[in-house]
């Protein structure tokens, strides 16, 4: 089967514009159909006040898909947040974590979107008693496969148990184009630097990090306590001998801040794409600064878009620039040029 790549953009990308007011939500679609994109993922938490009560409302939905048709846009991808610690005193029981997800379907019907996305702490058990109610809704349910998680592993192997076992065509993976990043963001360097790590450290590190990438990451295994599994993930990786090198080359807080948010990035096989496509209902394209040659520092684009096109692969990349995290506190930020210049990188490779 050719592959059919479609480009999208997720509204969380613009949150710093959002947040400043320099942008509404019609704003933020208004900008991704200025990138050529024709997707939006949306973040209905994050972006439309006193969620969820709006979308209930058919006002509400009749201004949303006005705006769709305006711009040019189809819903790609519907973002969801299972929050099972509403309480001090206790988690949310398991029928109301399913309640709560299936709330989350209905409103992403209700948009349009026929892709969520739930979080890697999403129980299984919530997924599986959510499938019936994703089918009869028209709605898939994709697991977010973010960093340091990653697809052929022990940990995809729950859930592709789970896949097998109960037949479902309504859940899959959504990857996160940080599981495929060859080198550590620029961005993320120096925001360290600027908080006083040394370049030598700061070497160390870097070093580090292209070891692992060059051998293959250890992959993190499954847990019920991601905490723990993410804790020996690192270990299997080497930080313990990285964080004492680092040490000894006289690092002080910045520097073992570096070393320690060198973790939250990883890199995949793009292969591991090609063997589980029947299961990638969407992706996204992570980026953390797309210079003005349109290379992105750090997320490998064209060896993903290569392995879609052998896999042949038909949705969409969405991009969800997560630079600004590491410049706001020192200086503006500029989204909609970061999200421009991504979409034009994504479109050179799905092109060319």
């Amino acid at each position: 089967m050719s592959a059919d790549i479609k480009r999208s953009v997720s509204l969380y990308s613009y949150q710093d514009e959002y947040y400043n007011k320099q942008l509404d939500l019609e704003g933020c679609l208004r900008e991704t159909a200025k990138t050529g994109a024709t997707g939006v993922e949306l973040l209905a938490e994050q972006m439309i006040r006193r969620f969820p009560l709006p979308i209930e409302t058919e006002e509400f939905r009749e201004q949303w898909f006005g705006w769709l048709q305006k711009y040019g846009l189809t819903p790609s991808c519907y973002d969801a947040f299972l929050e099972f610690k509403l309480y001090d005193n206790r988690t949310l029981t398991l029928s109301e974590q399913v309640n709560m997800m299936k709330r989350d379907i209905r409103l992403a019907s209700l948009l349009g979107f026929t892709n969520l996305r739930t979080l890697v702490s999403t129980p299984m058990n919530v997924i599986e008693g959510s499938l019936e109610y994703a089918e009869k809704m028209g709605v898939r349910i994709g697991l977010e496969v973010h960093a340091p998680f990653s697809l052929n592993s022990s940990w995809a192997d729950g859930y592709m148990e789970m896949i097998q076992r109960t037949g479902t065509k309504y859940f899959g993976f959504i990857p996160d184009m940080g599981i495929f990043c060859k080198n550590l963001p620029d961005v993320v360097r120096e925001k360290w630097l600027r908080r006083g790590a040394k370049p030598e450290c700061v070497k160390i590190v870097d070093e580090c990090y292209l070891e692992r990438v060059a051998k293959g990451f250890t992959k993190i295994k499954y847990d019920l306590n991601l905490g723990k599994a993410n804790m020996e993930y690192r270990m299997a990786n080497g930080m313990g001998e990285m964080m004492a090198a680092v040490e000894k080359a006289g690092g002080k807080e910045a520097d073992m801040g570096y070393a320690f948010e060198s973790f939250v990035f990883s890199w995949s096989d793009p292969q591991d794409l090609i063997d589980n496509i029947d299961y990638i209902y969407h992706t996204h394209a992570k980026c953390y600064n797309t210079h003005e040659d349109y290379v992105e520092t750090a997320t490998a684009i064209p060896e993903v878009v290569a392995a879609f096109k052998k896999a042949g692969y038909q949705g969409f990349l969405s991009t969800e620039y997560e630079g600004g995290e590491h410049l706001r506190a020192d200086s503006p930020v500029d989204s909609i040029e970061q999200v421009r210049r991504h979409q034009e990188a994504l479109r050179r490779a799905i092109e060319g």
